[in-house]
């Protein structure tokens, strides 16, 4: 007697994709309307975590200096601190686009010195693309690493390794001028090759004034809603970076406030274990 074919099992959650994210995958994502999430991470558990996750590009960013190593600013950062880094987040990627910041003094040094360097990331380290800070003043630079087969990501706005020239971490782009030079280097670095921008620390108007402007895939980090996604570095989004975001406080009469300010542990609603 045949037995009814049984019921498939309930597989769960949908598992992320294992067709690994590349560059032309990002260029279709915005072609197909589909928000792009990257996020930073700086060693193998972490990585095997976003990935499970299915974020699309994982950035080892400069900031591991502020975040990891506990520098001041991500200036000190050097190349072997990155390309360790790097290599073990790599370890971990089997599906997601590995990004790795290339870090101050290790392509503003000249044309060699920077597709040597960025060359690392990709020959040593196994990224897939490296990312530059700067406008118009890289153009150049993005094609001689596109000329070296290197996949480039551009960031302009806030850049980190100018803080000292912008005296601080301060938003750009709030005057006309500074909106339509940022405009320009936008438009500027998707001719010279770049697939993707980070457009960091501006106003939401000239965030989506520059994604409207250009045809490649912009990734937006406190530059508005119109990006075409979204990155953040994960220890701010955790709470456990110098950034804190704003958290809605607890109402000054609810019952469950201690008089320190704090809701009970045990929680409201439940017994305290004895």
């Amino acid at each position: 007697m045949n037995r009814p074919p049984e019921a498939p099992a309930n597989p769960g959650p949908s598992a992320p994709s294992e067709k690994r994210v590349t560059v032309p995958d990002l260029r279709a994502a915005r072609s197909a309307g589909r928000r792009i999430v990257m996020l930073t991470a700086y060693d193998y558990p972490t990585a095997r975590i976003l990935e499970a996750a299915g974020v699309d590009v994982l950035l080892v960013g400069d900031s591991l200096g502020n975040n990891v190593l506990g520098y001041e600013t991500t200036l000190p950062v050097t190349m072997e601190e990155m390309l360790h880094h790097t290599r073990a987040v790599t370890r971990a990627a089997r599906r997601s686009l590995v990004v790795s910041d290339m870090p101050y003094m290790s392509y503003q040094t000249g044309r060699r010195d920077a597709i040597r360097n960025a060359g690392r990331f990709l020959k040593e380290a196994g990224a897939a693309a490296v990312k530059i800070e700067g406008g118009r003043k890289r153009a150049a630079l993005v094609r001689s690493l596109l000329d070296a087969e290197i996949p480039v990501m551009g960031h302009i706005g806030l850049t980190p390794q100018s803080v000292h020239l912008m005296g601080g971490y301060r938003v750009q782009g709030k005057r006309i001028d500074q909106a339509r030079a940022l405009v320009e280097d936008a438009v500027a670095l998707e001719e010279a090759g770049a697939f993707s921008l980070v457009l960091e620390g501006m106003p939401e108007s000239v965030g989506r004034a520059i994604t409207e402007s250009v045809g490649i895939p912009t990734i937006g980090i406190g530059a508005g809603r119109y990006c075409d996604g979204q990155v953040l570095v994960l220890h701010d989004l955790l709470g456990r970076g110098r950034f804190r975001p704003r958290r809605r406080s607890t109402p000054r009469r609810s019952p469950w406030r201690r008089r320190a300010g704090r809701v009970p542990a045990h929680g409201p609603g439940r017994r305290r274990c004895r």
